[in-house]
């Protein structure tokens, strides 16, 4: 613990993920961390998602290395740049136009949050209005804006002061098996004495990843989009952890047939782990007056050229969204033997595409404990929800078979270890 004195003496103590992980990564490749000291980590964390195609992946770095090699520009705030020009011309060929939008893209400051504040900000002036509905276990960033839609409580008392603008409505499942919770927010929209404001927009995760992978089913996202479209409400996808691919397909809402007015995207739309951050809203939403939403790294053009390089490797064609589909039926299956091994942890599988977690009700603590002791056998894996009560898959979406069933492996191993202390 030596190499970390650094760390615990000049890092704020707000530092978070190496309490977890306490070792100095050095190099990695594909899904394989490796330490300083020259261990070696399987990953199923992925970067919480920024990693959707693994550690340095040479299509990508080769991209970057001939770019940097050419003066390519660097900063380049909103400018113009052959980058950028290139990353938007493949976006609307490969993503865009195969899947019938037409969205305008703005390109937010680098992370995920700064998109989900434009989101908010351009929704409220698109309508006139200032109330948002969130939902139970979202979570949306930790900005104020953002933080104002985001439930958990843990990073709402962090914020100093009040978070307003907001209303909670129950997320699906929330409220059990067999019960809509969209009845509870038309009956809310319909009734005048409800208390709740016709809202700008409503903001939802199709799968909840920080909140403990809740996936909402295809029919609820369907009549949410109704609910929303019939009394002029704006539909906010966030996609910054279930999309690119994470959950299927490009975006995580193709299989529900939606069509959302905004969405925001980031974490892997850079493929390579570079800051990157976009919102994609319909035309008429897009009431931006020029200049009216800034930052200085709001163009990433490093950035364009790793996301470029990925949409031409990876989206020509739908054979990488098969790769994922089917690796998925293998985590799954592979869940489900786990819990089947356990029946009286009563284990509940819950997830889509290489987006799953694994928790019990019954022993909440399960997940944290075995992190940790995944993490002593070489395997790096977070958990996540309100009380860190599931332990959370999220490998990259190239990992390969061998890899996929080493790590399930060691979950394995490391489970009947904490069981038998």
């Amino acid at each position: 613990m030596g190499d970390l004195e650094i760390f615990d003496r000049i890092e704020s103590e707000v530092r978070g993920y190496i309490r977890s992980f306490p070792v100095v990564f050095d190099s990695a490749r594909g899904s394989t961390l490796t330490t300083a000291d020259g261990r070696d980590y399987l990953d199923f964390f992925a970067g919480a998602g920024v990693l959707n195609y693994g550690h340095n992946n040479p299509l990508f770095t080769q991209a970057l290395i001939e770019y940097l090699q050419r003066d390519g520009i660097i900063h380049g705030l909103d400018m113009a740049t052959s980058a950028k020009r290139a990353f938007l011309e493949a976006f609307e060929a490969r993503i865009l136009k195969p899947r019938g939008l037409d969205y305008k893209v703005q390109f937010a400051g680098p992370t995920g949050a700064n998109a989900v504040e434009a989101a908010l900000k351009v929704a409220r002036q698109a309508t006139g209005r200032s109330n948002v509905v969130a939902f139970t276990n979202g979570f949306h960033g930790l900005s104020l804006g953002a933080l104002a839609a985001t439930s958990n409580k843990k990073y709402r008392d962090a914020a100093g002061t009040s978070l307003d603008n907001v209303t909670r409505l129950p997320y699906d499942g929330y409220l059990g098996a067999g019960i809509d919770t969209l009845d509870l927010f038309e009956k809310m929209l319909d009734d005048t004495g409800s208390g709740l404001d016709l809202p700008a927009a409503v903001i939802v995760e199709t799968v909840q990843g920080e909140g403990g992978i809740n996936v909402a089913s295809a029919p609820w996202l369907q009549r949410l989009r109704a609910i929303t479209e019939a009394r002029g409400i704006l539909l906010i996808v966030d996609d910054i952890q279930a999309g690119v691919g994470r959950t299927g397909g490009f975006f995580s809402f193709e299989d529900s047939g939606i069509v959302p007015d905004i969405v925001t995207v980031s974490k892997s739309i850079s493929a390579s782990g570079l800051p990157m951050a976009i919102v994609l809203m319909r035309r008429e939403v897009d009431v931006w007056k020029p200049g009216a939403h800034t930052g200085t790294f709001r163009g990433n053009n490093l950035a364009f050229i790793t996301a470029r390089a990925a949409l031409d490797a990876y989206w020509a064609d739908t054979a990488f969204m098969d790769e994922v589909a089917r690796k998925s039926e293998l985590l799954r299956a592979e869940l489900e033997k786990i819990a089947a091994e356990y029946p009286a942890i009563e284990f509940t599988v819950r997830g889509r595409g290489l987006m799953y977690g694994i928790a019990s009700t019954k022993r909440p603590e399960l997940a944290g404990n075995v992190s940790a002791a995944a993490f002593e056998r070489g395997l790096v894996i977070e958990t996540s929800g309100a009380r860190d009560e599931v332990l959370k898959f999220l490998p990259a979406l190239t990992i390969t078979d061998d890899e996929l069933l080493a790590g399930l492996a060691i979950v394995r191993e490391s489970l009947a270890a904490v069981l038998a202390a």
